[in-house]
């Protein structure tokens, strides 16, 4: 019997993957999961456990036009009652985690290793107790050994590998930040509590844009893994913008996912202004129409608020808007990340 991954993606950021058999419908396995989907009528006739796809194949079996409309169909809408999958699928859940009576996840973990990249970088593995599903991109709170705070980051590595990698900016003062430069050793307990975030790769249909200012970088690095798995008939641009060129980090790993992808350009951008580089200051200084291929694009952006707010002023300025923009500040002085 085959088995698929279904991740279900709540309104309040919150992701659970559920195993579905192939001969099992969604709700069912979400319940025999412990995890209340939306329902009324289970025989596709209210339309209570509507759910937008976005991702993956499926069929559906008996529902009334009154609970799903032909058009409603054609864009990709189902019912989890009568939806019966093909393939791994991510569903988008119009209600909370807590109305469906479940949470986040939480996985013990201990430190593999912690890695100085650069004066203001740290990479930290972490061995998994069990594997975690999370969409490239999306990101957990890691308890920071010996305290009782949190931080969050996204993953820079690829889902539902044994070993989590994640890339930290080097903060002095930092909790988290203290604890990598002073006292981290391998074997340290820690807790990996999600995934969350709206901030994940969709299914590549147009060419994409992605920009990554400084650790931003990664959950680019995790989507890149994933495409690097799945390939992709269209071409990504990836900007990559940092203080100084010792602030690059991970770029060989980048660059040798994207000769493993094929279709990929990395560009990298320094602000400083006494070093020499290619491209000096801002993305927004490089970005054209051109990279927006005329509107038909998507674009990912992962970086301070101030970098957000500046690419969607740009846009403005050109003159051109994505089809899609999706994007994730980050506050590194705040504990939680916000996505849009």
């Amino acid at each position: 019997m085959t088995t698929y991954s279904i991740a279900l993606n709540f309104e309040d950021g919150v992701t659970r993957v559920i195993q579905c058999e192939d001969d099992e419908k969604v709700t069912d396995a979400a319940f025999r999961q412990k995890i209340n989907l939306p329902m009324d009528c289970r025989d596709g006739v209210c339309g209570t456990c509507k759910c937008k796809v976005e991702q993956g194949k499926y069929q559906l079996e008996f529902f009334m036009d009154e609970s799903l409309t032909e058009d409603e169909a054609a864009a990709g809408y189902a019912l989890t009652c009568q939806m019966i999958p093909e393939e791994d699928c991510v569903v988008r859940v119009p209600a909370s985690s807590a109305v469906c009576k479940t949470a986040p996840e939480a996985v013990e973990a201990e430190v593999v290793a912690v890695d100085r990249l650069s004066e203001t970088s740290f990479g930290l593995r972490v061995r998994l107790a069990q594997p975690m599903g999370f969409l490239p991109g999306q990101y957990v709170n890691l308890t920071v050994p010996g305290t009782d705070r949190h931080r969050s980051y996204s993953f820079s590595s690829a889902p539902g590998e044994q070993e989590g990698r994640f890339l930290i900016r080097n903060l002095p003062a930092g909790v988290m930040s203290s604890y990598l430069a002073s006292r981290a050793q391998p074997g340290d307990k820690l807790t990996a509590t999600g995934p969350m975030g709206a901030f994940y790769l969709r299914p590549i249909t147009r060419p994409q844009l992605w920009l990554a200012g400084g650790t931003g970088l990664a959950p680019f690095l995790s989507m890149l893994e994933q495409v690097a798995l799945q390939g992709s008939d269209h071409p990504i641009t990836l900007y990559y913008a940092v203080t100084r060129a010792a602030d690059l980090v991970e770029l060989d790993r980048v660059q040798a996912l994207a000769d493993r992808i094929g279709n990929v350009t990395v560009l990298t951008v320094l602000a400083a202004a006494d070093e020499a580089h290619d491209r000096k200051g801002f993305v927004t200084d490089h970005l054209s129409a051109a990279d927006l291929n005329g509107g038909d694009c998507d674009v990912y952006l992962c970086g301070p608020p101030p970098m957000v707010d500046a690419v969607r002023a740009h846009f403005g300025r050109l003159g051109v808007q994505p089809a899609a923009f999706l994007y994730e500040k980050f506050n590194p002085t705040e504990a939680e990340a916000v996505a849009a």
